[in-house]
């Protein structure tokens, strides 16, 4: 019991026990692997012993009479050799390769479901170390290293054991030296830890200005703002260096001394084995051999210690994102009826009506110490058409985010169709909405593809259909290649405006019962927009539609119209009642008639 207790808190120290669930499925490989590197580390070992042989025997007594067998035995020994370890590698490689994609697969599905709070707290560069660096150096670790170690260790007790057994008085003093190998790694190992652990976080930290510097670079050409990033990067990049000197250092201190107890080895077979040399030159240069042979391995495993704990950190790092919980998430009842965002339950999901109501809400993001809403009640029954008006930076998002469930009441429940939204999972949800955001995203491909993520089956009829009525068919009919054109990474190959509309096409042709427009034609021009316009009071004709806007003239015929300021909810009614009331709602209404009336003059 004991020695199970130590065995756990050392795959715990090191992190392996929880990388040792993705190797589960490697049980054949790991076999292989493992048989492979052992035996070709045994053949490694016996290739002394045949030198000892050649040397007491041939040279020795002056005799060739065994000649013959012992070529064929020492090439078969070379060959066996050469095909075991052969074998270790290739099962190695597909060792490395297959836990890689595990573990890439898994963080990437699990970004998947977790909840928008985490994407406004963690970079990009972070997020891409996580998936990328650190699933690469655990791949690695799991494999090669693994390898390597077995491999190297394997030699090392081989040349233990036959060193014992020839000569245990001066192989007890070459194996004198492995304790202060032992010492060497407690006094090194938090120091290489803490060490590395920096390294890795200033290198998630360099991977994230570089995003910034690639994804911005429109954004620092027009801010001129070139130098002032620059110095940035500099600066990341000129502390990541003195950490990693710092580290090399330390690297290099370690290797030093490690070096130093293993060539004592070889120093002690010099000084004890001269009176084995008078007598047996073979069994001498075996020793010889063992001793000079054993400092590669022992440097090896200096090399694998220093890689267990640098990649310790990396283990650190992906099973935190790993063990992040959502903020929003399906309980287990729920997920076993409705399924979850990779294994869906479509039989048994309801269809949805649209009817939502908002039942003494209350609500603070996590990240916040104000409430947003308190105890707010609204109802919005199918077909309802409610807009949410409000200056920049007012919350307006707030109620849309709540329905989508994106965020979860701090009290209350949001109900849709008379049930609480929690009582079903969000993949359902989500299904039913249609959202279209002010800044528009494309995901890499062709315009088709992209229309083809609001609905895989639709037919060239209903994509035209859809093009048509947010008046994007022209602009299709602009491209090169029409609706095979590639629109570039995040649709960068288009216009803004023409973002936005393959997006608001993209959202139609999903037909959703809930439509979510969140100032959705404020990157389009005004033509462009009265266009839209005119198209949304088509299409919020048997929906139920949530309008955030910011222009007002296009909400005036909403069935109500709520009024945020300062996140709060202070007006709600139609337009003609809120221009009558004098309120937020008329000041903000006639600012902007005047402004728009002003710059049509001027502009």
């Amino acid at each position: 019991m004991k020695n199970e207790t130590s065995k756990q808190k050392n795959l715990k120290f090191f992190g392996i026990g929880k990388v040792l669930p993705y190797l589960k499925n490697y049980k054949k490989p790991l076999f292989f692997m493992v048989l492979g590197s052992l035996v070709g580390s045994l053949v490694d070992t016996g290739v002394p012993l045949f030198q000892r042989y050649a040397l007491n025997h041939f040279i020795g007594e002056g005799t060739l009479d065994t000649i013959v067998l012992f070529v064929i035995l020492y090439l078969t020994l070379i060959c066996g050799g050469a095909l075991f370890n052969y074998v270790s590698a290739m099962y190695s490689m597909k060792i490395e390769v297959g836990v890689d994609r595990d573990l890439r697969n898994a963080a990437f599905n699990h970004l998947q479901t977790l909840s928008f709070s985490y994407y406004n707290q963690n970079s990009v560069g972070y997020i891409h170390s996580r998936v990328m660096s650190d699933t690469q150096r655990i791949g690695s670790l799991v494999s090669w290293t693994v390898l390597e170690s077995l491999w190297q260790i394997g030699y090392v007790v081989g040349a233990v054991v036959v060193m014992l057994a020839i000569n245990t008085k001066l192989a007890l003093l070459v194996i004198a030296v492995l304790p202060l190998t032992v010492l060497l790694f407690s006094l090194f190992q938090a120091r290489l830890t803490k060490a590395n652990r920096e390294i890795r976080e200033l290198n998630s930290q360099i991977t994230g200005d570089f995003n910034e510097g690639i994804t911005g670079a429109r954004t620092i050409k027009t801010l001129v703002i070139e130098d002032k990033m620059e110095k940035s990067f500099v600066a990341d990049t000129a502390s990541m260096r003195r950490k990693s000197v710092g580290a090399a250092r330390l690297r290099g201190a370690f290797a030093v001394t490690m070096n130093f107890a293993s060539s004592l080895a070889l120093a002690i077979v010099l000084w004890k084995g001269g009176v084995i040399a008078k007598t047996q030159i073979g069994t001498f240069s075996m020793f010889m051999s063992y001793a000079q042979g054993m400092m590669e391995p022992v440097r090896w495993i200096v090399d694998a210690i220093s890689d267990l704990i640098t990649t310790q950190v990396n283990i650190e790092r992906l099973t935190r994102l790993l063990e992040t919980k959502p903020d929003v998430n399906d309980s287990a009842e729920v997920t076993a009826i409705y399924g979850d965002s990779f294994e869906p339950k479509k039989e048994n999901w309801e269809p949805i009506r649209g009817d939502i109501r908002f039942e003494d809400v209350s609500f603070q993001y996590p990240d916040g110490d104000e409430k947003i809403l308190e105890h707010f009640d609204l109802d919005i029954p199918f077909g309802t058409n409610v807009a949410i008006v409000g200056e920049t930076g007012a919350g307006k998002s707030t109620l849309a985010n709540l329905i989508c469930r994106f965020y979860e009441p701090t009290e209350g429940k949001v109900l849709i169709d008379g049930r609480d939204a929690r009582e079903r999972s969000q993949l359902w949800l989500h299904s039913a909405i249609g959202y279209v955001l002010q800044t528009p995203h494309l995901f890499s491909g062709t315009v088709r593809e992209n229309l083809l993520y609001g609905n895989p089956d639709a037919t060239e009829e209903q994509i035209d259909r859809a093009l048509e009525l947010v008046s994007a068919k022209g602009v299709v009919e602009k491209l090169e290649k029409g609706l095979d054109t590639d629109v570039g990474e995040g649709g960068d190959m288009l216009s803004t405006g023409e973002k936005q509309l393959i997006s608001f096409a993209r959202a139609i042709l999903a037909d959703p019962r809930i439509l979510v427009l969140d100032e959705a034609t404020a990157s389009v021009d005004t033509i462009t927009e009265q266009k839209i316009q005119a198209a949304i009071d088509t299409i919020i004709r048997g929906r139920t539609s949530i309008v955030i806007a910011h222009r007002l003239s296009t909400v005036r015929n909403a069935d109500v119209i709520l009024v945020v300021k300062d996140g709060k909810i202070v007006e709600r009614g139609r337009h003609e009642e809120l221009m009558a009331a004098k309120g937020v709602y008329y000041r903000l209404y006639t600012r902007q008639y005047e402004d728009e009336a002003t710059y049509s003059v001027l502009g």
